[in-house]
């Protein structure tokens, strides 16, 4: 379980962070009218952040060198 933590630790906070201001963007600025697909509900303007968080994180992950035997 730590090994899994270790590995993907960048893509874990981006994901949590991303969880984070999401719900903050609905929570601050939201939408009145209802009519907004994403900020209209909490629940999709917190999945949204955290994907956008998780892509986000994924453009500092380095690649592994691969060594042939």
């Amino acid at each position: 379980m730590l090994n899994f933590v270790r590995k993907h630790k960048y893509a874990i906070a981006g994901v949590a962070l991303g969880a984070l201001l999401g719900y903050a963007w609905y929570y601050f600025i939201g939408c009145s009218s209802g009519s907004c697909a994403i900020t209209s509900q909490p629940l999709n303007s917190t999945l949204y952040g955290a994907l956008m968080g998780f892509l986000l994180a994924g453009t500092f992950r380095k690649e592994e060198k691969k060594t042939q035997e």
